[in-house]
């Protein structure tokens, strides 16, 4: 199960950051995760409270949003969301597309409580 290495990264980074600012106490923070990075939300959720409990980070929420994997039309240049893998532009029709994401994993922020 690679989603515990990833909570541990993630807790790491929290952990990081917070030493950088004494005395305030952070919240939530937040991954995107995309729809092609192969990593199970509920999973990395279940890993992540894990690793907290029983730690100063018990009470910090992680907030895992999902992104879908997203096309570029090479015709009219629109990018889009790719819906029961019908990866033709939804505009021009055109169905030579390239993949430009949907694959992400990375922090996108931390909410912290400042003294």
């Amino acid at each position: 199960m690679h989603e515990l290495g990833i909570a541990s990264s993630v807790l790491e980074a929290v952990r990081a950051e917070a030493q950088q600012h004494p005395g305030a106490r952070v919240l939530r923070v937040g991954v995107r995760v995309g729809e092609l990075a192969g990593v199970d939300p509920e999973a990395l959720t279940f890993c992540f409270e894990s690793l907290v409990k029983g730690t100063e980070f018990e009470f910090l929420a992680l907030v895992v949003e999902s992104t879908p994997r997203r096309h570029r039309c090479s015709q009219c240049d629109r990018t889009f969301a790719v819906v029961d893998y019908k990866l033709a532009c939804p505009d021009c029709g055109e169905t030579v597309t390239r993949c430009v994401g949907g694959d992400e994993l990375e922090l996108s922020y931390l909410e912290v409580e400042t003294p």
